[in-house]
């Protein structure tokens, strides 16, 4: 029986071993999707206990936290103590057997803090006694995680309106060691149907000096704000879509559905689609120009729980995985920007694990000279990022596009403790690779496959975004 996460957790093979001690473990990280808060950067926040740094914000612990059965106030709550949370917090984790929250939970107490102990509610105390001195040290204030985890790039998800003071100033004070840049998420634009979209106008105009209303206006002012991202490192943009969708109109329809939408009247699904589809086609334009790279997240079911999203609002861990059936709508809208010769570098992320094989097969169809693997596959996201989930996804990848051309793990965390899910990934990725050789399915070239290994966890996003590192 193996000691539990010793040194060779996850590597069932010595060719694994070899690949991920001699050639993974020491690449750096580019994290270039993350939900993490440039100001907390900025402030080099430090946290007082584990409860902060470690439960604040973290809707996959919430949900387990949730599922044991546990009062909400003593989840995001106001009236519970910080200890009375991680109490709670410890009582689940051992049962959570199987589930990848035991073992980046058990990561970060190795990597941050050296704590061998494994969390439980018996251990909880001793565990909060070692761990919190030691977030007092200067190593573990924000930008000391960042340092020792070896992140050179951390891209932040951010407005298209948004001020980026922060990045301002991390940018002029040049104490993080890792270069932080901006990556542009226009959801706010793209619904129409919310009942905010008035009020985004209004808000985007006033970053541009722009009146907005009209679809030409608001293509104004997405490139303005573009030029400025793009001044500040922007390389990478993201979408999140409910469902993948091409839907063509001309500008006369496009403006009728704004003005609808201004008055507050309801739209069609059809003008919605429209809309969408004339925003997305747009920024897609823009971003080939720019030699940016669009991310698009899609087939999630979002805010599932109306109780409590009134209670506690977005990205809390009421959300869930969707089952649209998107091929037709991905595949005429890559086809209609590939035939105007405005096909940017994309990467296509699916929550639905039935699309693998879907995107794995899109994806060849549509690759270009501007760069290895133009169009990617992201890597496996949210309730996809396990053990099972990653391999899973790195099984189609090999079967149906390049494995070596993929760019590897991104955190997609609000937390800066999360950095070893990269290890995680790098150790799931190792395995796979070592079973291949192990098997006699690809040649024992250790030194071409370290290259590959490195390539897949650090070289080859460093040369797809072009950052400047």
């Amino acid at each position: 029986m193996k000691e539990f996460m010793d040194d060779n957790f996850l590597l069932k093979s010595k060719t694994a071993e070899i690949l991920f001690h001699d050639y993974a473990q020491k690449m750096p990280i580019i994290d270039y999707h993350c939900h993490i808060q440039p100001k907390e950067i900025a402030e080099n926040k430090t946290f007082e206990n584990l409860t902060q740094v470690w439960l604040g914000g973290d809707h996959y612990k919430w949900r387990l936290i949730r599922s044991n059965g546990t009062p909400e106030d003593k989840i995001t709550g106001t009236t519970s103590s910080d200890w009375e949370k991680f109490q709670e917090f410890a009582k689940v984790l051992p049962k959570a057997i199987g589930n990848p929250l035991y073992h980046w939970t058990h990561l970060e107490l190795k990597r941050f803090f050296n704590c061998n102990l494994t969390l439980s509610e018996d251990t909880a105390e001793e565990i909060w006694n070692i761990c919190n001195p030691k977030l007092h040290q200067p190593e573990m204030s924000v930008q000391g995680i960042i340092k020792q985890s070896n992140v050179k790039v951390i891209c932040t998800t951010d407005d298209p309106a948004d001020s980026l003071e922060w990045h301002q100033k991390i940018e002029k004070d040049a104490s993080c060691t890792a270069k932080v840049v901006p990556a542009m998420r226009p959801d706010a634009i793209m619904r129409i149907d919310a009942i905010g979209y008035k009020d985004y106008l209004v808000k985007l105009g006033q970053s541009t000096s722009l009146e907005i209303k009209t679809i030409d206006d608001i293509r104004q002012a997405l490139h303005k704000r573009m030029d400025f991202f793009e001044k500040m490192g922007c390389r990478v943009t993201d979408h999140a879509l409910e469902y993948i969708f091409y839907r063509p109109a001309d500008d006369t329809k496009i403006n009728k559905t704004i003005h609808k939408a201004l008055q507050k009247e309801s739209l069609t699904v059809q003008e919605i689609e429209e809309y969408k589809t004339a925003i997305l086609f747009f920024l897609a334009g823009e971003y080939s120009k720019r030699d940016w790279a669009m991310q698009i997240h899609y087939s999630a079911l979002r805010n599932n729980n109306t109780k409590m999203y009134n209670k506690l609002g977005p990205d809390t861990g009421f959300d869930c995985l969707a089952t649209y059936n998107c091929a037709e709508g991905i595949t005429a809208f890559l086809d209609a920007l590939n035939s105007a010769d405005i096909l940017p570098k994309t990467i296509l992320y699916s929550l639905n694990p039935a699309d693998n094989i879907l995107l794995g097969s899109i994806i060849g169809s549509f690759q270009g000279t501007e760069a290895f693997g133009k169009i990617q596959q992201g890597c496996a996201w949210w309730f996809n990022d396990s053990k099972a989930g990653i391999t899973n996804q790195l099984t189609n990848i090999a079967n149906l596009s390049v494995l070596g051309n993929i760019l590897g793990m991104v955190t997609d965390s609000r937390s800066f403790l999360s950095y070893p899910r990269h290890e995680y990934y790098r150790r799931i990725l190792c395995n796979f690779m070592g079973d291949l050789v192990e098997n006699g399915e690809y040649p024992s070239d250790i030194k071409y496959l370290g290259k590959l290994v490195q390539n897949i966890s650090y070289n080859n996003a460093k040369e797809y975004f072009k950052f400047p590192i």
